[in-house]
């Protein structure tokens, strides 16, 4: 499956025959529906097992598929231990995928891990920002969470998975099996670098 950029693909079909373009109220109104049946494909697809959003590195796909169940498990009543529980998991996840990278000689690791470190700050921007959860934060949150790992897998990540098939598969590589996080160590230190 390959990456869609919705917004170029708007500006393709914006412009009307004879060079008219759409207003900015319809151009929003597609976009918002594409977007809507994009990621609902992919969350069909996803949940199906297709292989079109794995990235073919088994424990990569595990990692991935216990994300969307973590964040799939977030509601009000358990908001702070999931959140929690997911966050350290993306520590994890980021961990092993970049030690993975790293070790088998990938091309694109840095630019790779300057997209983790963006997605981590923008979380710990949302976090800090406001305080009391509610329905519409906790639906802000899930929805940033699910289109951010579901573009980044579409693209980046899948990117990686065709790579390490070509290239690094051969290469001996020993990934960390997931570790759980130190007790007294949270998720924004592991991510520091500090626990």
């Amino acid at each position: 499956m390959q990456s869609i950029d919705l917004h170029q693909e708007a500006v393709n079909l914006s412009c009307i025959g004879g060079g008219r373009w759409l207003p900015f109220g319809p151009y929003q109104r597609w976009v918002q529906q594409k977007e809507q049946a994009w990621q609902l494909t992919v969350q069909v697809l996803w949940w199906s097992g297709e292989t079109a959003v794995k990235v073919g590195i088994s424990q990569v796909d595990a990692e991935h598929r216990h994300l969307f169940t973590l964040i799939k498990a977030l509601n009000l009543d358990n908001v702070d231990d999931t959140l929690n529980e997911l966050l350290d998991y993306v520590v994890t996840h980021f961990s092993n995928e970049q030690e993975l990278m790293e070790k088998s000689g990938y091309p694109e690791f840095q630019s790779h891990l300057v997209l983790h470190e963006e997605f981590s700050a923008h979380v710990a921007d949302f976090l800090s920002a406001s305080g009391d959860w509610n329905d519409e934060r906790l639906v802000e949150l899930r929805r940033f969470l699910n289109k951010w790992l579901v573009g980044h897998i579409l693209t980046h990540d899948l990117r990686f998975g065709r790579w390490y098939q070509e290239n690094g598969k051969n290469t001996a590589v020993k990934v960390s099996a997931p570790r759980p996080a130190a007790p007294k160590v949270g998720w924004f230190d592991r991510m520091l670098g500090r626990g």
